[in-house]
């Protein structure tokens, strides 16, 4: 045990031990685990209670003492007090460490302020039963034995010379200082001030201190003294003030309610809003004090929170009584730190102003909407009617009960705008309406697609000459908006309207319509801000009207282009048949560059091409006439498929709009022989050809993808074309089709090839029936874009149509090949044709028989007209030549060329063709 008797619980650096009474060597442990905020106001004070004689000994020394000071009462209790006054020491922990170790200085000084206990002038410390506390009369001062109390050292290094005196004068001065307070007690009964405390760590504690002198029982006097440290008591002072400076100058009412919900205390920023002096809230309720129909829903949120504690924050309320505005009340329950309940506390805002804004801004929010939704509504419609119809919906019920849009009557139509001032009997058109319900006086009022005519004199027809809207608010107003008993005008009283907006809807500074919206009685009427917003929404829809019309304008002018350059009629040569469909992209794309066609070539052949141009609009529907221009003229010249996509890639930058944009287009090219009923076909990245056979008999149907090389869309390069021959069975149906049959937004185009096969192997009774069942089975999400499809049933041509032969390159093969020419016309009935056709043959084969030395054939095939081929080896084609008047050859051609109804050449594997055609009689 150290000298002043402490013990290790003693030692610097401990916190205090609680307030309750406990073992010595257990207070200040236990003191440590106390929650600084917990218990009443006088637990947060921590009022110290000390008695003291009149000599300035401790006579009682309460826990809280202990709590605030550090020192035991076992080690202060009959000590003199004065021991605890002066400056405050340098902690131990400071110079030595938790141990109490310290220097000879720290020991020395100690003695004069902090602690007791003599030491010998060798530095050490005289045993426990010689020490002293604070206030020991051994001739130290009284704070020499708590400076002890902090080291624990057994001995103590040499003082420094001088030290002794100086603790002897701040002891003196300590005493000096005691004696003098007990003399003001003495002689006044009472003594009040701030003393600076020396704690046991060595740190200064300002306590605010009140000291009566008392008498007891047996007539001695004592002093009772009551210690709060400063801190704390100006923390509390503080918090007072901000209260009390909270009720006096706040802006805002704040009131506090006992647990019985009656005022205790009221600020005068929220008797004003009450318009009831502050003294006559005191001790009353709500409902004493306010509108008791307002007071009891305000009663039963104070119950609920002073019940649950839970708070009612920022809860708006309309003023109490005549008082126009709003209020937000916000309620709290008022807990002590005890945890017991002391009322409920009441801020009061008045919020008139944040609540008319957030009107204003919330009406702002309701019109933003409503143009947004109607902008968003009307994006993307390209139809005027539909325009129309929209707006007019859109504007019902936010906006208006009733709603009208009447246009131009060549508006209506995609014509053009109107170039003269409005008229009486200018035809006008409704085309949209809105209503927030449908009565007969409703359909009187309002109806789709009827003609209306106003006068220029009419609050309508002067909107259509100035385009300036109008604005009318009661029924008298409303009566003479047009001509008396006008019958609209009788409906629209019957159904309360009392309020209407006359709208112009403007384009380009052209009126091009009205629209119409009125109110009933039931709501407020239309006002200044409601025009601007109503204009604003006519200003939208006008424009989009204006755009409608226009796309109308240049849809049909491409439509128009885009059919006048597909062909009008097709082709039946003997043994094929040909159906087809072409379909424009809905009213919400543009015309695509979709495309199909029927070429008859020469022998009785036909060529079958479809195609798509990538874009929309009129340069696509032009790049699509070029193309298949292009296809036609290069058809003409007999090439095989792959031959023709080349050249016509090759020609890219003629068919493109500008070399800048560019071009690109698919297509599949075939070419059918229905006298070998062989096909060659080629493509330039379009969708494969499905050929059907055993169509209409579902158990045997095999609709199936023709697996020919993709290629490249045209206009792209790089990569050379492939043509794919094949044989044909009797009375198959080859299909050629373009994407927007079988392709849908959001699935793979597989699933709509697939239903396209299946399709085609239903019972169907012609091919006209079969593409109207594809047309029909279209998935309704395919995306809106045009639609070819040819369809061709491939058979042979009747037997008996053709006759072949073959002769040597001899003299012989000119009368040979006229012997074998007259014989079968004659047994095909064209005994008239002889003449010219062994004629035209035998200059054919003389040139043959001429130039190319080598094997020639002689082909006639009957069909629609009467077709004669004569082949050789030679591959270069012959040439046409104007022949002198004394030139005795060169005029072969020239007989063929002006003798048939046509003729050509074509290149074959194994030589050249010359080709004629006559007409059957």
């Amino acid at each position: 045990m150290s000298a002043s008797g402490d013990g290790p619980e003693a030692s610097p650096g401990r916190a205090p031990r609680p307030v309750t009474s406990v073992p010595p060597d257990q207070g200040v442990q236990e003191s440590a685990d106390r929650s600084p905020t917990a218990g009443t106001l006088l637990d947060t004070l921590r009022v110290a209670v000390v008695m003291l004689d009149t000599r300035g000994r401790v006579l009682l020394w309460s826990p809280l003492a202990e709590d605030v000071l550090g020192w035991a009462g076992e080690h202060i209790v009959g000590r003199r007090v004065g021991g605890l006054f002066g400056p405050a020491e340098q902690p131990p922990a400071a110079t030595g460490g938790p141990d109490g170790s310290g220097d000879a200085e720290s020991g020395t000084e100690s003695g004069t302020g902090t602690g007791t206990g003599t030491g010998t002038e060798s530095g050490t410390e005289t045993s426990s039963d010689t020490s002293t506390e604070p206030g020991s009369d051994t001739g130290s001062d009284a704070g020499s034995d708590i400076a002890i109390q902090g080291t624990q050292e057994p001995e103590t290094p040499r003082r420094r010379p001088g030290s002794r005196s100086a603790s002897a004068a701040a002891a003196a001065e300590a005493d000096e200082k005691v004696e003098r307070i007990l003399a003001e007690l003495l002689r006044t009964g009472r003594w009040d001030g701030t003393l600076s405390l020396r704690h046991r760590d060595g740190h200064t504690v300002q306590v605010e201190t009140r000291a009566s002198l008392l008498v007891d029982g047996d007539g001695r006097p004592f002093v009772l003294a009551s210690m709060v440290e400063t801190s704390r008591l100006r923390t509390l002072e503080h918090d007072l003030a901000a209260l009390d400076s909270l009720f006096d100058s706040s802006p805002l009412g704040v009131a506090i309610f006992d647990r019985d919900l009656r005022y205790v205390r009221v600020n005068e920023a929220l008797a004003a809003m009450n318009g009831v002096p502050r003294d006559d809230h005191l001790g009353h309720t709500l409902s004493e004090v306010l509108d008791p129909q307002v007071a009891v829903e305000l009663i039963e949120l104070q119950r609920r929170v002073l019940e649950t504690g839970e708070p009612v924050i920022d809860r708006v309320e309309p003023a109490p009584g005549r008082r126009r505005g709003h209020r937000s009340v916000s309620y709290h329950r008022l807990v002590d730190r005890a945890g017991r309940v002391l009322g409920v506390s009441a801020t009061v805002i008045d919020v008139t102003e944040r609540v008319q804004a957030a009107k204003r801004a919330e009406r702002a929010r309701r019109r933003l909407t409503l143009l947004n939704d109607v902008g968003s509504r009307i994006a993307g419609v390209l139809d005027v009617r539909r325009v129309a119809e929209t707006i007019a919906e859109a504007v019902v019920p936010s906006f208006s009960d009733y709603a009208g849009v009447v246009m131009h009557a060549e508006v209506a139509d995609g014509g053009e705008l109107p170039t003269a001032h409005y008229y009486d009997g200018s035809p006008m058109r409704q085309l949209g309406i809105g209503a927030v319900g449908w009565t007969p006086s409703v359909e009187q009022l309002l109806r789709r697609g009827q003609r209306i005519d106003f006068t220029e004199d009419s609050v309508f027809g002067r909107v259509l000459l100035t385009g300036e809207p109008q604005l009318i608010n009661g029924e008298y107003d409303l009566s003479t908006t047009t001509f008396p008993d006008d019958p609209k005008v009788n409906a629209a009283v019957e159904l309360g309207v009392s309020s209407l907006l006359v709208l112009p809807l403007r384009a380009h500074g052209v009126v091009l319509g009205l629209m119409v919206a009125g109110r009933t009685r039931d709501r407020e009427p239309f006002d200044e801000d409601d025009l601007t917003l109503g204009m604003e929404l006519a200003d939208r829809a006008g424009a989009a009207l204006d755009n409608a019309r226009l796309y109308i304008r240049e849809r049909e002018g491409a439509l128009t282009l885009q059919r006048s350059l597909l062909p009008r009629s097709l082709p039946e040569p003997p043994g094929v048949r040909i159906a087809y469909r072409y379909v424009p992209g809905s009213s919400g794309a543009e015309v695509g560059g979709d495309w199909f066609d029927v070429i008859p070539l020469a022998g009785g052949r036909l060529a079958f091409v479809v195609g798509d141009v990538m874009g929309h609009g009129l340069r696509a529907a032009a790049t699509m006439g070029r193309l298949r221009t292009a296809v036609r003229t290069l058809a003409g010249l007999d090439m095989a498929p792959d031959e023709l996509l080349r050249r016509v890639n090759e020609l890219g930058d003629d068919l493109a709009q500008s070399q800048v944009e560019g071009w690109m287009a698919t297509a599949v090219y075939a070419v059918y022989d229905p006298s070998t009923r062989r096909c060659a076909i080629a493509q330039a990245g379009h969708l494969p050809p499905v050929l059907v056979e055993n169509q209409g008999d579902p158990d045997s149907c095999n609709a199936r993808l023709l697996d020919l090389p993709p290629g490249v869309p045209l206009g792209v390069g790089g990569v050379r074309f492939e043509t794919t021959e094949m044989d044909v069975p009797d009375g198959a149906v080859l299909v050629l089709y373009t994407d927007g049959l079988v392709e849908a937004r959001g699935k793979d185009i597989g699933l709509g090839i697939d239903r396209l096969r299946e399709t085609l192997c239903g019972r169907v009774d012609s091919l006209d029936d079969a593409c109207d069942e594809l047309l029909a089975t279209m998935d309704p999400d395919r995306e809106p874009d045009d639609v070819a499809l040819l369809m061709a049933r491939l058979g042979g041509l009747p037997a008996g149509s053709t006759a072949s032969w073959t002769f040597p390159a001899e003299a012989s093969a000119v009368r040979l090949a006229r012997r074998r020419v007259r014989d079968t016309l004659t047994s095909w009935g064209l005994t008239a044709m002889c003449d010219v056709t062994v004629l035209l043959v035998s200059e054919l084969v003389t040139n043959s028989l001429r130039y190319a030395h080598g094997p020639i054939g002689v082909r006639m095939v009957r069909g629609s007209s009467l077709l004669v081929e004569v082949s050789d080896p030679l591959p270069d084609p012959p040439r046409e030549r104007v022949a002198a008047d004394d030139d005795e050859g060169g005029r072969g051609l020239q007989l063929v060329a002006g003798s048939s109804r046509r003729w050509g050449t074509r290149h074959g594997s194994l030589g050249k063709t010359v080709w004629f055609e006559l007409a059957l009689p």
